[in-house]
């Protein structure tokens, strides 16, 4: 009698610090099947936050981060790392989430940690450059395109190597906040088919 085992699914850890869509859109992806993963952890340094929120209403482990003060020798960074070894996470997806990753939990998991990003980098990248700031970047610049990368966390914001991308085209009279529910649209579907690329390439 031969016995099949499934493979186990991958444990994500998602950090996030505001609405929570993305920890959402990804909690339902796993559930659904078109994610072979498992939330099994979210890191969040607000728990006034609507990720908070979500993560406690569906009974998702929860770590407060926090970020406000450090500890001698990144002692935060070393107490991220920590945590997520001990929940044995195998990717970190930073999702709305502003605090820069330090350096021991970037060793700790290379090439594991990946970040969205509502622009088409290299363009409109960097410290500072997240939310609304974007978009008014974006539009004051009077862009033709915008959109969402996926890419790899690094030391540096948001100069990680590109995974995926998707395009919107901005409409006349596009505001930031109408681009910023255009680009959301498309980033929910592009991070799961970029994270279930990975997973799949990992095997």
């Amino acid at each position: 009698m031969s016995h099949t085992f499934a493979k186990p699914r991958a444990r994500l850890a998602v950090l996030a610090s505001g609405r929570g869509t993305h920890l959402r859109n990804l909690h339902n992806a796993c559930q659904q099947g078109t994610l072979g993963a498992e939330i099994c952890l979210l890191v969040s340094n607000n728990k006034n936050s609507g990720a908070w929120q979500y993560a406690t209403s569906e009974d998702l482990p929860l770590w407060l981060y926090n970020t406000r003060a450090d500890g001698p020798g990144g002692a935060n960074d070393q107490a991220l790392k920590e945590c997520l070894i001990e929940h044995r996470i195998d990717w970190v997806i930073t999702a709305g989430y502003l605090k820069k990753i330090g350096p021991n939990t970037l060793a700790a998991f290379p090439n594991k940690i990946i970040n969205i990003h509502p622009s088409l980098l290299p363009k409109y990248g960097g410290a500072g450059m997240y939310g609304q700031h974007v978009h008014q970047a974006v539009l004051a610049a009077n862009e033709t395109q915008s959109g969402a990368t996926v890419h790899y966390v690094t030391t540096h914001y948001d100069e990680g190597a590109i995974i995926a991308q998707n395009h919107v085209t901005i409409a006349q009279g596009m505001t930031p906040d109408s681009l910023a529910e255009a680009i959301l649209r498309v980033e929910h579907p592009l991070l799961v088919q970029a994270l279930q690329g990975l997973l799949t390439h990992h095997d």
